[in-house]
């Protein structure tokens, strides 16, 4: 339905910052609401923040709300997360996916997943 590019991954000193990118192609964009989620090694993938396809509603799971801020920019076809006061359990693959429900945390609610970008939060 939508083709879905993360980016803006990398390695970052914990209490930074980092900004994420899910650049979306396709012209019903817009349509969807729109979620990040993230995996560690040997753990399960985590629901992480969801937006509303208009992008006034957000969720986020309890260990980000306050340092995590999920956005859209309808217009640039583009999702961002935005990540302060990273901590050593932010680390993870984090991967955007798309959804025709808000809100939803369960995963198999979302489709058109993307690569994945790795963060990294040293301590």
């Amino acid at each position: 339905q939508v083709h879905l590019v993360e980016s803006g991954g990398g390695l970052v000193q914990a209490g930074g910052s980092l900004r994420l990118s899910c650049a979306a192609s396709g012209r019903t964009f817009s349509d969807y609401a729109m979620g990040w989620f993230r995996q560690a090694p040997g753990k399960e993938r985590e629901f992480v923040a969801a937006i509303s396809a208009s992008g006034s509603g957000t969720y986020y799971v309890d260990s980000v709300n306050g340092r995590y801020i999920i956005s859209r920019d309808n217009a640039k076809n583009t999702v961002y997360l935005q990540m302060n006061s990273l901590k050593p359990e932010d680390t993870a693959v984090y991967y955007c996916a798309a959804s025709e429900y808000y809100p939803t945390t369960y995963s198999p609610r979302y489709h058109s997943w993307g690569q994945g970008t790795q963060v990294t939060v040293s301590s």
